[in-house]
């Protein structure tokens, strides 16, 4: 779908138009040729070590606060912090990161969500579920490494 066809939240609101934009150039201005495949200026940033990851995820942040200021609610904004929080990580990632950057597409993810938002009506109210949800992933996952970090220095001083 080319960025033109469009019809959407950000579109109809000519001030937040730019963040659409900004949006569509990241994650997919471009089109790999002969294929549907599109990809933006944002995996091409972060073949640049550091310098490329530390600017998508700024650029990501200011799109989301601006949707912040403009009246975005508390769960939309939860949804697409995880969005961009996700993006840098697993994009940090030297090698998987890169390739990671290719197909997650934070931005596109986060006007989408927020066109669900406003087009929709979903994820009105607050983020606060959403956020006790990843902190219990979180801790979970943070109990079986160190299961697994256990189990396996038991294992190397038994070999011994």
């Amino acid at each position: 779908m080319e960025y033109n066809d469009r019809r959407n939240y950000t579109s109809q609101n000519n001030k937040l138009r730019w963040v659409e934009k900004l949006s569509y150039l990241l994650d997919e201005q471009f089109r790999l040729p002969g294929t549907n495949f599109r990809f933006g200026l944002d995996p091409i940033l972060n073949l640049i070590p550091f310098a490329g990851d530390m600017s998508g995820l700024l650029i990501s942040a200011a799109l989301v606060l601006t949707l912040a200021k403009n009246g975005a609610s508390s769960k939309i904004v939860t949804l697409m912090v995880l969005n961009i929080v996700l993006d840098a990580t697993i994009g940090g990632i030297p090698i998987i990161g890169q390739i990671f950057d290719f197909f997650f597409k934070a931005n596109k993810r986060n006007i989408r969500l927020l066109n669900e938002h406003y087009v929709e009506g979903k994820h009105q109210g607050s983020g606060k579920g959403v956020l006790l949800g990843v902190g219990l992933v979180l801790v979970m996952i943070f109990i079986l490494m160190v299961y697994l970090i256990w189990q396996l220095t038991a294992w190397v001083f038994s070999q011994f």
